[in-house]
């Protein structure tokens, strides 16, 4: 028997033989005649398949160089990275071990990249934005390490249903005067820019007076950022005792001392070590937050161990913190708990928040007077007493504020009990009632427009009906009136819902039970209890605008802060 040929040629990757004188197409399963030869199944396969071969195999390397360069773009955008990054001898290097046949793009190329997602991302934001009815505003102010001031303004609505969500709308750069009128004219622009004019339930900032001058002028309700109230509160509260001041300057000197000695950083911690603790660093504080004096205190009261153990063996002339100076900040600690507590729940941004404050100002109010009612050091129950005062007045403004108000009322969880003045919250009410009227009001305005045209037919142009329409007119109003009180009464009636709950949640199940009542839960739930998610922006800007970016133009750093915020 004739041993069988060997098969050399490339076609028979496209054959299979089926029998000594047949073979098949393995892309079209056709059948042709063999003759120990492949020139018929190359021209079979020229004429139907390489081109098609060639294509897909094109087509496979161009979606993976698509693949490549918008993960590469995304990695830019998240991290933060230069762009300059493309021409680093090792990242190329990494790159090339990861994929041979991949080409990194040139710097303006990637660029080019970052500026076509932006615009992309931008079109679907807008679209998010331009289905809601109501969102709320934050905006703040930045200095970049290269002295360019910049405008950020952030946008929070209800979005799928029972969920916050949020849109960072712009970071302009702001090289002129920061009067209340310029911040006006940008944050106007902006607003009409993404179709939200007439949409602004309420805008948060701090208290910087332009900025309050600027929401005025915006004719816009207006809410001072809750984290800078409660920063003020507590900062005035300790910066009035002298006793405590003395004690945070110690603490002060004695964290700067084991930060800035490497003798006394390596003893700290040999003997955490040796005591079987974690090993903690001592933390500096900020002069101008009050949460970073909570934290550096209560960090040097955790490691009084170690620290005084470490100090024993150190020369040093770093002041001592005494047992009764440990015993005053144990006491002023338990004041400020709750106070650290409430800041970082009223930060969140995306949980409903703005409903919380008053609520959560009346809990502080009473786990104060429950403080002070324990035995502890004279400094301390003096904070305590200083705290409440601060605490009752700016509860009586905030209870008074309608955005703080109806926010709480609306909010299942809350309601009436939220409230640390039942007068406040029978005027909260009248004024839900209103609000809640004029909804009704404008919805039978809307149903009564095609109508208008034919009214004049109605009454035949003549005096004999004018008094019984006018009659069933002023009817229709009090109707409005009473309509809107029942819907509020029955509302408020129901139980309250867990305050672990989603009132969000509440509102999507009983939209066509209270249908006005959710038109203004979207409304008002929506607004944050602080200006901290455009805090958020700026950190992550302090990033993007570096030592190693420094050159980088203010549009770019607006694309890129935008993308890593929306994206």
């Amino acid at each position: 028997m004739e041993p069988a040929r060997k098969r050399i040629s490339p076609v028979w990757e496209h054959f299979d033989l089926i029998s000594p004188n047949k073979v098949r197409c393995l892309l079209c399963s056709k059948e042709l005649g063999y003759n120990n030869n492949t020139s018929s199944m190359l021209r079979h396969y020229r004429a139907l398949h390489e081109n098609k071969e060639e294509t897909r195999a094109s087509s496979s390397q161009a979606t993976r160089k698509q693949e490549l360069d918008e993960a590469l773009v995304s990695m830019i955008v998240k991290d933060t990275q230069p762009f300059s990054i493309v021409e680093d001898v090792g990242f190329r290097a990494f790159v090339s071990k990861l994929d041979p046949n991949y080409v990194i793009p040139t710097r303006q190329a990637l660029k080019a990249m970052v500026e076509a997602k932006y615009e992309s991302a931008k079109e679907k934001a807008k679209a998010k934005v331009e289905k809601v009815a109501a969102v709320s505003l934050t905006s703040d102010m930045w200095t970049s390490i290269n002295m360019d001031a910049y405008l950020a303004v952030t946008c929070h609505f209800v979005g799928d249903k029972t969920r916050l969500s949020s849109v960072l709308l712009g970071v302009q750069a702001f090289p002129q005067s920061h009067t209340a009128e310029n911040i006006a004219r940008v944050k106007a622009s902006l607003m009409e820019e993404w179709g939200i004019t007439n949409k602004v339930t309420c805008m948060v900032t701090d208290g910087a007076p332009n900025m309050v001058a600027c929401v005025r002028e915006l004719k816009l309700r207006h809410h001072i950022c809750i984290a800078h109230t409660l920063n003020l509160i507590v900062k005035k509260a300790l910066d009035q005792n002298p006793v405590f001041s003395g004690i945070r300057a110690k603490a002060r000197k004695l964290v700067g001392f084991f930060r800035s000695s490497t003798t006394a950083k390596e003893k700290l911690t040999q003997v955490q070590l040796h005591l079987g603790m974690a090993k903690l660093k001592l933390m500096q504080e900020v002069e101008t937050r009050w949460n970073s004096t909570y934290l550096m205190l209560q960090r040097l009261v955790e490691l009084r161990e170690p620290v005084g153990a470490a100090l024993a063996g150190l020369q040093h002339d770093m002041p001592m913190i005494t047992s009764d100076e440990f015993s005053i900040v144990g006491g002023c600690l338990s004041l400020l708990s709750p106070f650290y507590d409430a800041t970082v729940e009223l930060s969140a941004e995306e949980n409903v928040s703005a409903s919380k404050v008053v609520p959560l100002m009346k809990m502080l109010e009473q786990n104060l007077q429950e403080e002070i009612a324990k035995p502890a050091p004279a400094v301390a129950l003096e904070m305590g007493e200083q705290l409440i005062r601060q605490l009752r007045e700016k509860l009586y403004t905030l209870q008074s504020m309608s955005i703080m108000s109806l926010a709480t009322l609306l909010d299942p969880r809350f309601k009436v009990i939220g409230f640390f003045s039942q007068t406040k919250a029978t005027e909260a009410i009248k004024r839900l009632t209103s609000e809640c009227a004029t909804i009704v009001r404008a919805q039978q305005s809307r149903e009564e427009i095609p109508q208008a045209s034919t009214s004049h037919d109605v009454t035949g142009g003549s005096k004999l009906w004018r008094r019984l329409d006018t009659s069933v007119m002023e009817a229709r109003s009090q109707n409005v009136t009473a309509d809107a009180t029942v819907e509020v009464q029955r509302y408020l009636s129901e139980p309250n819902i867990g305050r672990l709950e989603n009132p969000l949640e509440y509102w999507e199940r009983q939209k066509l039970l209270y249908p006005n009542l959710h038109k203004l839960a979207l409304a008002f739930l929506c607004t944050p209890a602080s200006s901290v998610p455009c805090e958020r922006v700026f950190s992550k800007a302090g990033e993007v605008v570096s030592k190693k970016r420094n050159r980088l133009k203010p549009k770019t750093v607006e694309k890129l802060l935008f993308l890593n915020k929306n994206e």
